[in-house]
């Protein structure tokens, strides 16, 4: 170990760097800037409000907002209220307006949707936390379908949570290794995200410790795992469809060499599209196949690597999978009663387009699923699929809260606007005593005309159903 005390440097990695980075004084660059934290960056959630609009919002806040020039809707932030204020507190990131997502972490889903302007189906292989998968429900602007699948258990939560608070209605969630969906679901996708689990050698500006467990004997270990997903990957593709492959490693073993292992595997099958025209300044991290190797000192953010590939003709099929799916717990619902569903939905201000998705109910539960996931349906089991709208009661529907943040009518006429003072005492999950005219029996709650939630009103209280895994304490936007 060498260089300096706050990171930890193997030997063997710095051996690994000078190779990679022969020019010395550009090793010295990246020696230097690994040492400095890394710059927050947030991305605008343009399911709930344009970059124009979330500009105007927080305006008033004297945020330094520097546009990040490969994602139209990224920003670095640097905040003078930092100290003050956690940005996960702030009113706008509740009510899911913006992502905290590193800036080379936009860069696969800009990648994507420049080689497929318009999927109908992507799958991201490896989706949790969301950053990815909610930014690119936002680019197909929640229609089609999106598979989001994480195979660590305790990151679904997370990821689900991610997917509520922003609004988003076109995702399935799966929990499998990665390596099934080649067997389960081939020729499936128009487009495909594999941000492959890596060594993480990219992350040592957020996490010191990042290379604690780093070896050659790891990484190449890791590298064997990354040819298996890339595999199952390019086989759920359609021909025609686009592959995109990330880390955040910096090591040629775990980026190109996985992708020389794919071609080698499949000549005929797999084109290579350079990425070094996809952003103003883009040729400076471009590597001679047309790969994005993003070196922390280019653009001052986290280490990456991104490739584009091009599935060009039908490869040989993986072995059928083993096991049994299980019988679909939901049943589609019929159409006279979607259409009394959909009516007393938009009563209580929620609206949905039926053209892109489908009512579905299981029990006493009623669904909304994409329409474009339906297909798959009874060849993966999924965790969960769409949003879930409502439970059914005697006299009537009591809507669903994930529902309520994906498909409120910003004209509803149920709708109340509070103010900043109301709203943080509705994520608090207390009661609010207005003292102003309540629109109705059941409420739609707003606050910078976004949606909170839905109350009833008892009284001349606002009553708070916040779900209670969500309640807030600790300083908050207004308080």
């Amino acid at each position: 170990m060498s260089h300096s005390s706050r990171i930890y440097f193997p030997d063997s990695f710095l051996d690994q760097m000078r190779t990679l980075l022969p020019d010395a004084a550009d090793y010295e660059r990246f020696i230097a800037i690994s040492q400095q934290p890394l710059r927050r960056s947030i991305r605008v959630n343009t399911l709930k409000i344009t970059v124009e609009a979330f500009l105007l919002l927080v305006e008033p806040y004297r945020w330094a907002l520097t546009p990040i020039p490969w994602c139209t809707e990224g920003f670095w932030i640097a905040r003078e209220d930092a100290g003050a204020l956690p940005l996960g507190s702030t009113a706008e990131h509740l009510a899911g307006l913006f992502y905290i997502q590193e800036a080379s972490s936009m860069l696969p889903v800009t990648a994507l949707f420049d080689g497929m302007p318009e999927p109908e189906r992507v799958m991201d292989v490896a989706a949790a936390p969301g950053s990815k998968t909610t930014q690119i429900a936002a680019r197909m602007g929640n229609r089609g379908a999106v598979l989001a699948n994480e195979y660590s258990a305790s990151r679904v939560k997370v990821l689900h949570a991610n997917l509520s608070r922003c609004g988003v209605s076109n995702t399935a969630i799966a929990h499998f290794d990665g390596r099934v969906y080649g067997p389960a679901l081939p020729e499936s996708f128009d487009a495909v995200l594999l941000d492959a689990p890596c060594s993480g050698e990219g992350v040592i500006r957020k996490d010191a410790d990042a290379l604690r467990n780093w070896s050659p004997e790891s990484t190449a270990e890791i590298a064997a795992t990354q040819c298996d997903l890339i595999d199952s990957a390019f086989h759920t593709l359609h021909p025609g469809g686009t592959l995109v492959y990330s880390t955040c490693t910096l090591n040629q073993s775990e980026n190109q060499q996985v992708i020389a292992w794919l071609m080698a595997k499949y000549p005929h099958a797999v084109a290579i599209e350079p990425l070094d025209g996809l952003f103003a300044g883009a040729e400076r991290a471009a590597t001679p196949e047309g790969f994005l190797h993003v070196f922390p000192q280019i653009f001052d953010s986290e280490g990456f690597f991104v490739a584009r590939l091009r599935k060009l003709q039908s490869v040989p099929p993986m072995p059928a999978p083993g096991y049994k799916v299980g019988k679909l717990p939901f049943s589609p619902v019929k159409n006279r009663e979607q259409q009394e569903i959909s009516a007393a939905a938009a009563k209580a201000g929620l609206v949905w387009n039926s053209a892109t998705h489908s009512l579905w109910q299981r029990d006493k539960e009623l669904w909304l699923f994409p329409q474009a996931i339906e297909s798959l349906l009874g060849k993966v089991r999924f965790s969960r699929i769409g949003i879930r709208l409502a439970e059914t009661f005697p006299k009537g529907w009591r809507w669903q809260h994930e529902a309520v943040i994906a498909l409120a009518d910003p004209q509803a006429t149920n709708r109340f606007e509070l103010t900043l003072a109301e709203a943080e005492e509705w994520y608090r999950g207390r009661d609010i005593y207005p003292e102003r005219d309540l629109p109705g029996r059941e409420i739609l709650v707003t606050c910078q005309h976004q949606p909170l939630g839905i109350a009833k009103k008892v009284g001349s209280r606002i009553k708070n159903n916040y779900p209670r895994d969500l309640v807030r304490d600790g300083k908050l936007f207004s308080s």
